[in-house]
């Protein structure tokens, strides 16, 4: 059962306790985070951690996070793909979800028995936006018997009208998992001319777009290449095909990190969300990040006292209409049979 923490109204404040319990936790993060700014974070983080135990609860952040979050506060950390296995197996009774509303909601797709919280409910996403259930029933009208393969990065009313999801690391094996010569492939345009590229089956898209990958493009690369020498540019498939065209490496969330972290090139370019850089430049601090800095204002809502306030209270809570839980976690749990 959930232990029950009463709310507190009085905001954490910084002492020598709290700086000397929170030594440790930035050294982590002392290559990203002034030291000025640390003890604003600082009895936060030290709330967090209490709260997270007493209410026997896990944070799951996605890499979009910012650092005090990704790195301070999270038990569990990764993209999409990965934090929706990791919500599988967690013992938790409560999971905190520091990503947007579809990533909380593909969590309590997975986890129906647990409390799901979101520390604000406004953090959604323009690429889910995009599409309904509705648009799919339309669509299955126009393209009889072609099945739908739906990006993970949609409500849980477009995951119940789709045969299986997808994300962006294992996009081409869930498309070819089908074995039919011709797919539905939605909402991201971009990256499903990227999948087009990578199989014979034909892929019919949809006109989604993220508003941060989108908004990068390829002239901005030449710029970047032409101030820093030797410079690694790494895309996400979400970036329009010309910018993709101009990167050196374009992969996944997970599978971009891990080419760095294999690779280690002197100096990179990530063309994603740029808290993602902040992330990986913490662990590898001898690499040098150029950042163009575009932010996703709906992860940016995510806050370490939301978090707090969340936690303390049992607020935001994650419920799905009962009728599309069942076909929703279907779509997903194939998704996550596909490795």
């Amino acid at each position: 059962m959930t232990t029950t923490v009463p709310s507190t109204s009085s905001e954490p404040v910084y002492s020598d306790a709290v700086a000397a319990r929170m030594e440790p936790i930035f050294d982590r993060v002392k290559t990203v985070i002034p030291s000025v700014e640390w003890p604003v974070f600082a009895p936060e983080v030290d709330a967090i951690l209490r709260l997270k135990e007493e209410r026997n609860a896990v944070i799951l952040a996605h890499n979009y996070q910012t650092p005090e979050i990704f790195h301070c506060v999270a038990d569990i950390v990764g993209d999409s793909l990965a934090l929706a296995r990791e919500a599988v197996e967690t013992e938790a009774d409560c999971i905190v979800m520091c990503g947007v509303h579809f990533m909380a909601e593909t969590a309590k797709l997975l986890n129906p028995d647990k409390t799901v919280l979101i520390p604000d409910m406004n953090a959604g996403c323009s690429l889910a936006d995009s599409i309904t259930g509705a648009d799919i029933r339309l669509l299955r009208e126009t393209y009889p018997g072609v099945p739908v393969v739906t990006y993970v990065n949609t409500s849980a009313d477009v995951k119940a009208e789709s045969d299986i999801c997808c994300t962006s690391g294992n996009a081409v094996a869930v498309v070819e998992s089908l074995g039919t010569d011709r797919v539905l492939f939605l909402p991201d345009e971009y990256l499903a001319n990227y999948v087009a590229g990578q199989t014979d089956v034909d892929i019919i898209s949809w006109k989604g777009h993220c508003e941060v990958h989108e908004r990068f493009t390829p002239t901005e690369i030449e710029s970047y290449r032409a101030g820093v020498p030797g410079l690694v540019v790494i895309a996400h498939p979400e970036c329009p095909p010309d910018v993709l065209d101009a990167a050196d490496f374009v992969g996944s969330t997970a599978q971009m990190i891990n080419h760095v972290k294999n690779e280690r090139p002197p100096k990179v370019l990530l063309l994603t969300e740029c808290s993602m850089s902040d992330n990986v430049a913490a662990e590898l601090p001898e690499i040098e990040f150029v950042r163009p800095c575009n932010l996703c204002p709906h992860m940016k809502l995510i806050t370490l006292p939301k978090i707090r306030h969340s936690l303390e209270t049992m607020s935001q809570e994650i419920l799905i209409d009962s009728t599309l839980i069942a076909p929703a976690r279907r779509a997903v749990e194939r998704m996550l049979e596909i490795r």
